[in-house]
């Protein structure tokens, strides 16, 4: 790839979530420091040099436009991320993750911090084999002898386990969901995390129109006598607005996304209204409903209602001030029932509780991660 130096890296895992934690590296270097255009299988193998839990290892081709030590700098920042602490001791040690650059071109670097290719890499199985895979021709510029033929002299016997895990190098996207809806109790972040996928992944942003709703306030204030025409207003407006939102796809976006899905009308309603307000008010819902678009997927934020009562506070709107807590347990609830009877919505509960997806990217990236995988729904 012309401006871009080819490099093979050596990644291995022995602590936590051994998976996903070459997941998250592989991802942070795509993020960080280039482009991973290949990667071997993943091996499980004994601990080199020490006794301790079997490694998971894998090794990546890297097109970097990163000179050595910056690509070094780089990967060290990424290990400190990944909750991985150096010491001076020069012993051996269980590790979350492991990052070493095996070949960068064909440079042989000879620094005191710094030597490529890896000074021991001809002497470990556990690198040769995975780098066999993905490169069995690279030539080592110092020793002259392929990966291949190095893998078939290596003196190290250690037994390595091919597994079935590998790691993708696929970028997600949402190209192949047509609609999905973002949900979740008051203050649960559902809007900020919709704007932000919207942003990312080129989707049409459906956000809930409430800040002009005149009963809000009054709601709040009062909430027998306002409960019935503020969910009628919300029910008459996100109807149209879903609508007209969704019958009109943006033929330059991916897909749509919004921040709420229409059925939290029912939802609210049933926690704020009367008996027979509700049973008058759940008749007209169910005609609107029939008429809506249904999204590919219903993701619903979870989080504790202290961390809800922090959030609100936070962003300091008056006539959320004095939410009970009592109101937004009766919301999760009240999500959570619908969830558990309405199977056929494709819910994804994720617990972010203890996330914080606009400050932490790997926190943000989990929940990405979540949503391709959970299952999609066939016709």
């Amino acid at each position: 790839m012309k401006g871009y130096n080819r490099t093979y890296l050596s990644l291995g895992s022995n602590q936590g979530n051994k998976l996903e934690n070459l997941r998250k590296a592989v991802r942070l270097l795509q993020n960080r420091a280039g482009n991973a255009v290949m990667s071997s299988p993943i091996y499980q193998t004994p601990a080199w040099g020490f006794d301790s839990d079997d490694f998971y290892n894998i090794c990546i081709a890297l097109d970097t436009k990163m000179q050595a030590r910056e690509l070094l700098e780089t990967m060290l920042d990424i290990e400190k991320d990944l909750g991985r602490i150096r010491s001076d001791a020069k012993e051996y040690k269980a590790r979350s993750i492991d990052l070493d650059i095996l070949f960068y071109e064909d440079t042989v670097i000879e620094e005191s911090d710094l030597v490529v290719p890896h000074p021991q890499l001809h002497l470990r199985r556990f690198v040769l084999q995975p780098l066999a895979d993905i490169a069995p021709g690279k030539i080592h510029p110092v020793l002259k002898k392929s990966v291949a033929e190095l893998l078939d002299e290596c003196p190290d016997e250690s037994d390595l386990s091919k597994t079935d895990l590998e790691i993708s190098l696929v970028q997600n996207d949402f190209s192949k969901f047509n609609f999905i809806a973002i949900e979740g109790n008051i203050g649960a972040g559902k809007t900020t995390l919709a704007t932000k996928i919207a942003e990312d992944f080129n989707g049409k942003l459906i956000l809930e129109r409430f800040a002009d709703n005149p009963f809000l306030p009054k709601f709040y204030e009062d909430r027998n006598r306002y409960a019935f025409p503020l969910e009628m207003s919300f029910l008459a407006d996100r109807y149209q607005q879903f609508t007209d939102d969704t019958s009109h796809p943006d033929l330059f976006k991916d897909f749509m996304i919004s921040d709420y899905d229409i059925f939290k009308s029912l939802i609210f309603a049933k926690v704020t209204l009367q008996k027979d307000e509700f049973l008058l008010y759940r008749k007209l819902f169910n005609l609107m409903y029939k008429e809506v678009v249904k999204p590919n997927i219903y993701v619903y934020l979870y989080q504790n209602t202290e961390r809800l009562l922090q959030n609100i506070r936070k962003r300091g709107r008056d006539y959320e001030r004095d939410i009970p807590a009592e109101y937004l347990d009766s919301i999760n609830s009240g999500y959570l029932e619908f969830i558990k009877t309405h199977p056929k919505v494709n819910a994804l509960i994720i617990d972010i509780s203890d996330l914080d997806f606009l400050q932490n990217k790997n926190d943000y990236q989990y929940i990405i991660d979540k949503i391709h995988e959970h299952p999609f729904p066939r016709d």
